[in-house]
């Protein structure tokens, strides 16, 4: 606290009476006002409200110390603003005119942190709604909704941006967070339609191989039984482990009790099982092999057709190669896996297409190989939780000649995958080469 002369020589500097009233001289932009009366003596009314300035300079003094140890400066700004406002209403006697320049020079200090503060934040939610949108591509379902909910813990921690650039951060931010997650929706509703049409179709065949299981037209129902064995061959898709191994369960307690039930009817009858094979194809060997190296050939162009012609013609030549007649040794093998991987490629290929037609086009053919890359690899991931489940399955069967059927079934579908694996390998090295030209 100043000395009492001290304060009384500052109260006459800046203040006056004037009659019974004590007056503040002009300061600023403001007129002279009155701040109060003459109660014991005039001296003593001007120390009076010079120790009420002394008071206010404290204040000041005060928030200037808080600012300057803070880290927030940014929340004492209306407090400084507010002080400013008392400089022309405060009732007191001194040097407003100094304390409003610190107030005002403090004010700048604040605002001058707030407009870097605001750069950086800015800087911070362009980087975190780049973070958002590049997940546009992503099929890692979980893993995105996991960086998803960061990004918005983050996007809440960080301080604000200008007033001009909220609603068109928060825009960009949010239509990010939208696409990804209507994405998924979008996944995860084909994913669980899909899944519904592999059970309706397997749950189909099992009902079938039950409702036949009893027959006593063994060789009517052995032949029925065959095709709906291929038929579980053929379905399409994936399911859950546990669900795939119930249902697989299913399906051959129902044929194995019929076998069963096939080898006790021969053994009474003493009968020898019949095998009756395939008529072959008319033609000599070398007859047989030109005709088959030609249906390769067509098979092996058919990708530069039109898609729905080419799995047309693909099932036409499958018809055929199975009316021309046999071919001997090593290059029957040979000209029948050049066949049928030509022959896959094309279903291959079609699935992929009408899979992607589903998707966002680019018209940029680098952009088209990678988006095709990328949904090969997904397919091949399923493929082979697939195949894994069939190998499972497969170990599991136990040695009996009432399996034979079974085991055949299992290691003719796992060889099958294998071929649609190495199938799409194949798709993803010719894409690849596509998008280095």
């Amino acid at each position: 606290m100043e000395s009492p002369d001290h304060l009384l020589a500052e109260a006459q500097r800046y203040g006056y009476i004037e009659g019974d009233q004590v007056w503040l001289r002009p300061l600023l932009d403001l007129p002279a006002r009155q701040v109060g009366q003459v109660k014991e003596s005039p001296d003593a009314s001007l120390l009076y409200f010079a120790q009420r300035f002394d008071l206010f300079r404290t204040k000041v003094e005060e928030l200037l110390q808080k600012i300057e140890e803070s880290d927030n400066k940014g929340s004492f700004l209306m407090k400084a603003l507010h002080l400013k406002e008392q400089v022309g209403r405060y009732d007191a006697l001194g040097d407003f005119a100094a304390e409003y320049e610190r107030l005002s020079a403090a004010e700048q200090a604040i605002n001058l942190t707030i407009g870097r503060n605001r750069e950086k934040n800015l800087a911070t939610k362009l980087s975190l709604i780049a973070e958002a949108e590049a997940l546009r591509d992503t099929y890692d379902w979980q893993a995105g909704s996991e960086q998803l909910k960061d990004l918005r813990q983050g996007w809440i921690k960080t301080g604000p941006v200008d007033k001009d650039r909220i609603e068109e951060l928060e825009a960009r931010f949010q239509a990010a967070t939208d696409a990804f997650f209507v994405r998924k929706k979008d996944f995860l509703a084909q994913k669980k339609a899909m899944t519904s049409r592999v059970y309706d179709q397997y749950k189909d065949l099992i009902h079938k191989s039950e409702a036949i299981q009893n027959s006593t037209e063994f060789e009517n129902t052995t032949r029925k039984l065959k095709q709906l064995q291929q038929g579980w061959k053929e379905v399409e898709g994936t399911l859950p482990r546990k669900q795939a191994n119930d249902l697989w369960t299913r399906f051959r307690a129902a044929h194995n009790h019929f076998f069963e039930r096939l080898k006790v009817h021969i053994e009474s009858k003493r009968q020898e099982q019949t095998v009756v094979g395939s008529p072959a194809g008319s033609g000599s060997g070398e007859d047989n092999l030109a005709r088959k190296r030609a249906l390769v050939a067509e098979a092996e162009a058919l990708l530069s057709r039109p898609m729905s012609e080419a799995v047309a013609r693909a099932k036409e030549l499958q018809a055929a190669w199975k009316r021309v007649g046999p071919v001997r040794g090593e290059e029957s093998d040979r000209v029948w896996e050049q066949f049928i991987l030509a022959c896959d490629r094309v279903f291959e290929t079609s699935a992929l297409e009408h899979y992607m037609r589903k998707r966002p086009a680019s018209d940029d053919p680098a952009e088209k190989a990678r988006l095709r890359t990328e949904a090969l690899r997904e397919f091949i991931r399923q493929d082979e939780q697939e195949r894994q489940v069939l190998a499972d399955n497969l170990d599991k069967l136990a040695e009996s000649a009432a399996n034979d059927t079974f085991r055949s079934l299992l290691q003719g579908k796992i060889r099958a995958f294998d071929r649609k694996i190495r199938t799409k390998n194949d798709l993803i090295a010719m894409y690849q080469q596509q998008a280095r030209r």
